[in-house]
């Protein structure tokens, strides 16, 4: 089965999110944005070996630390979709902007698109393609557990912005209330700042998209 822990990074404090198989211990980190030392220490805490590193977009905060974690240890890339080339392309402009460590150059061992699956230890993940925050922002769907790691496209209370180049509000809200709510009102999220919550619980009192 599989397990996951949240290790919140940079002074952003991005959830970058160990997830592995209790079976195997075979593991990856989604959104590696930085602090590396604490997240090389949280995976020899847990026993994990790592096999990968999994994109959900490309902004700094959640993609700063994969180029330079990704060399250090031989790990694949893993995402995000294609339409992050452009914010790949422009992680040292990020990092000077936001004051974060120069960011390493990376190219993707594998872009992602909707509908693949991912194979961890003995169990699969299903990726979702979901635009609006950024235009290859992805989410990764372990069903198996009932969670769904999404990244900056919704959170507790509140959704993504999508005042950034290539955000935009309308293909936000369709991506989660498309993409997301299907998975089911059971499932519980893991955003890329803040608490979890669950999809049912957003859909009953989240402003943003409360009753769709």
């Amino acid at each position: 089965m599989l397990r996951y822990h949240t290790v919140p990074v940079t002074g952003f404090q991005q959830n970058a999110s160990l997830l592995w198989c209790d079976q195997t211990q075979e593991g990856v980190i989604v959104d590696p944005g930085g602090d590396l030392p604490r997240l090389k220490a949280e995976v020899a805490r847990l026993g994990i070996r790592l096999v990968a590193l999994w994109l959900t977009h490309a902004h700094i905060d959640h993609a700063g630390g994969t180029g330079t974690l990704a060399r250090e240890l031989g790990l694949p890339i893993i995402g995000p979709h294609p339409g992050d080339q452009f914010w790949i392309d422009g992680l040292p402009q990020q990092s000077q902007m936001f004051g974060f460590p120069p960011a390493e150059a990376f190219t993707p061992t594998r872009w992602l698109a909707d509908g693949d699956v991912l194979q961890l230890g003995q169990s699969t993940v299903t990726v979702r393609h979901t635009p609006g925050h950024t235009p290859g922002h992805v989410v990764f769907h372990a069903a198996e557990i009932q969670r769904c790691f999404v990244g900056d496209v919704l959170f507790a209370g509140s959704i993504g912005r999508t005042d950034f180049p290539g955000g935009d509000h309308d293909t936000l809200i369709d991506s989660i209330t498309q993409r997301l709510w299907p998975m089911g009102n059971e499932t519980v999220f893991i955003p890329g700042h803040g608490p979890e919550s669950s999809f049912g619980v957003e859909r009953r009192q989240n402003p943003y998209v409360r009753g769709t």
